[in-house]
């Protein structure tokens, strides 16, 4: 089975939408894009009849429903639909789930917790923003990370997990135990910056690995392929 991103263009890339049920790392450079990709994947959701839930290390909903306001991909209206669990970390409801920053809890603690909320609520799609904040709330280790990684593996869902990487050639245990690894770029070129989005590894689809420019537009963001364009 395969699930549509939301991303015009991005489908594409991967062989008609992601593998249902599987972890993808979402990766790259402040300001590249990560957070919209992944918002415009929960409206899609919403949008299809599936539940989501959306886990913020760092945001309040507010915040991004205000960041998301001038795109025209429905994601106000996927908030308000009832299919979308927001929890902020900095909430009460996030303090008693993740207790406080700094605050460290086993990662089998926290990973039990996400998965046991998927099963029980029969969440579809999870998106988790972001790894670097989430080691403020686990034991910074090796294996706490591989532990959580893990059992993100094992629920039922369709999973983005949103990660600060900018060198795409500096893999971390999220890029390795991960189904799926998507980089976006920001670089500079002689008429300014330029972005791209770069499938680096799909099990389970035949993807296109070269960089397809991407675009901000109205819609939210556009892929460029060979069939479709970035305006």
């Amino acid at each position: 089975m395969r699930v549509s991103s939301g991303v015009s263009g991005f489908d594409e890339v991967v062989d008609g939408g992601l593998p249902a049920g599987r972890l993808y790392v979402v990766c790259g450079p402040p300001g590249s894009g990560k957070t919209t990709f992944s918002s415009q994947f929960l409206a899609e959701g919403v949008s299809q009849g599936d539940r989501c839930l959306f886990v913020s290390m760092h945001e309040s909903e507010a915040d991004l429903e205000a960041d998301m306001s001038g795109y025209d991909f429905g994601f106000s209206e996927a908030l308000d639909s009832g299919q979308v669990t927001f929890l902020d970390a900095f909430s009460q409801d996030g303090k008693r789930f993740f207790g406080m920053p700094g605050e460290r809890r086993d990662s089998n603690t926290i990973s039990n917790r996400i998965t046991s909320f998927v099963e029980s609520r029969d969440i579809d799609r999870v998106v988790v923003d972001s790894t670097m904040l989430l080691r403020y709330f686990i034991d910074d280790t090796d294996d706490t990370m591989i532990q959580f990684l893990s059992s993100l593996k094992r629920a039922n869902a369709t999973t983005y997990l949103i990660s600060e990487m900018t060198d795409p050639s500096a893999y971390a245990d999220e890029h390795y135990l991960a189904h799926g690894v998507v980089f976006f770029h920001n670089y500079m070129e002689d008429d300014g910056m330029t972005r791209g989005v770069q499938v680096v590894k799909m099990r389970g689809a035949d993807v296109d690995t070269d960089i397809h420019d991407l675009r901000f537009t109205d819609r939210g963001l556009v892929v460029a392929t060979d069939r479709s364009d970035a305006r």
